[in-house]
């Protein structure tokens, strides 16, 4: 694998009530069952929980069968289409861009990667799909005709943490697992996990949360009124470094600390990068965090 010609900051989002507002299938999805939000997620939590089902099974399927007893239309492009209707936080349109654009700035390029429990299919039908490297989220299979027949991908809390580590080795493609579980020289890994921030908005992103702050990344949590005092627990419990309104827009607290969090890792790999120079020209070949024994 080629490494980056340019250091790489990446920042890794949940994308429910973290980028927009509500659940997604709340916008369009469930409103077209004739159902409220409060309904719907009663019945799937309900199913999995007289059947023993993980809670992201449980929803696909009763998305499937609800659909499917009301006869109505429940195809890719469908999905696609519902998810025209996702409304984002303040600033989250013209976000990508201007951190993009603040990275350049400092030497580094940003890439912006989806890591949800909700439907890919879904999130592809936003306005910002566009602007991620990958999206990671829950996935059907469709056949031919374009109709859901298995669940393709399914991303449960826990789960979450498998694609961080697909971003921090390079190996983006969920079918490759040969390469994401062989052994790689720190050195060798595309996005260190020093480089990373992820943005979440509550529990369900515990997981991602306390291994940024683990292995030397950042983890922020933005909040509305309504979660605030979750988010606020987080913060005392030492689950994230930083808590936010969510509010993407330029000049917010959000963004300067983003745009801060962005040159401290600058300056960090320019530092690293004159110590291991440093090393190497008195005779001691070492890799990133590995002590030089005399």
């Amino acid at each position: 694998m080629s490494l980056p010609q340019k250091p790489i900051v990446a920042l890794l989002y949940d994308f429910d009530k973290t980028l927009c507002t509500t659940d997604m299938q709340d916008y369009a999805f469930i409103p077209s069952l004739g159902m409220t939000p409060g309904e719907f997620w009663h019945e799937a939590n309900e199913f999995g929980r007289l059947n023993r089902m993980d809670g992201i099974l449980a929803y696909m399927y009763t998305m499937l069968r609800e659909a499917e007893q009301k006869n109505l239309p429940f195809t890719r492009q469908d999905l696609v289409e519902k998810g025209r209707n996702i409304v984002l936080f303040p600033g989250v349109r013209d976000w990508f861009g201007r951190i993009n654009a603040f990275g350049r700035t400092q030497g580094v390029e940003v890439e912006h990667y989806i890591i949800s429990s909700g439907l890919r299919e879904i999130i592809e039908g936003s306005s910002i799909s566009g602007e991620f490297k990958e999206i990671y989220a829950s996935e059907f299979y469709y056949d031919g005709d374009g109709r859901p027949v298995w669940p393709k991908l399914t991303v449960n809390f826990t789960a979450k943490t498998q694609f961080v580590y697909r971003i921090n080795k390079g190996v983006l493609d969920v079918s490759n697992d040969r390469d994401l579980n062989a052994s790689m020289p720190d050195d060798s890994k595309r996005i260190p996990f020093t480089s990373m921030i992820y943005v979440g908005d509550g529990l369900s992103d515990v997981p991602c949360m306390k291994m940024m702050r683990a292995y030397g990344g950042q983890a922020i949590a933005v909040y509305q009124e309504s979660n605030r005092p979750g988010v606020e627990d987080l913060m005392i419990k030492g689950r994230v470094d930083y808590i936010f309104p969510a509010d993407y827009s330029e000049g917010t607290a959000l963004d300067r600390t983003v745009k801060d969090i962005i040159c401290r890792m600058t300056i960090s790999d320019r530092l690293m990068e004159e110590n291991m120079q440093q090393l190497r020209a008195i005779g001691c070949d070492v890799l990133p965090n590995q002590a030089c024994l005399f």
